[in-house]
């Protein structure tokens, strides 16, 4: 199965941006399908931890407040190209996934 994860860095002037966009149907619990007419159960990621080389440089609690295949970018210090980041999520109902790449 591929990935749901899209990440993307670009390091200028000792500054590194990573950017990714997340596919996940962040479910709140208020929504009312369509053709059943009953609640969507709740269904959302509720942590995001992106590492450099090992060591956790972002994480975040996230909640049923974020929106559907959410976009995540954030800047840090200290990363060289070819160093490598990690980000992995996990939702309420245990599924998780990860991606790795090279810092570019």
């Amino acid at each position: 199965m591929a990935s749901t994860i899209r990440l993307k860095t670009k390091t200028n002037d000792g500054v590194t941006t990573v950017r990714a966009i997340i596919r996940h149907p962040m479910e709140t619990g208020f929504r009312i399908d369509s053709e059943t007419s009953e609640l969507v159960p709740v269904h959302y990621i509720n942590e995001v931890i992106v590492k450099h080389n090992d060591i956790v440089v972002m994480s975040c609690d996230w909640s049923r407040a974020v929106s559907k295949n959410p976009y995540l970018s954030f800047m840090f210090k200290g990363a060289s190209v070819g160093d490598k980041l990690g980000l992995s999520w996990s939702d309420n109902k245990n599924n998780t996934d990860s991606i790795e790449t090279r810092i570019e």
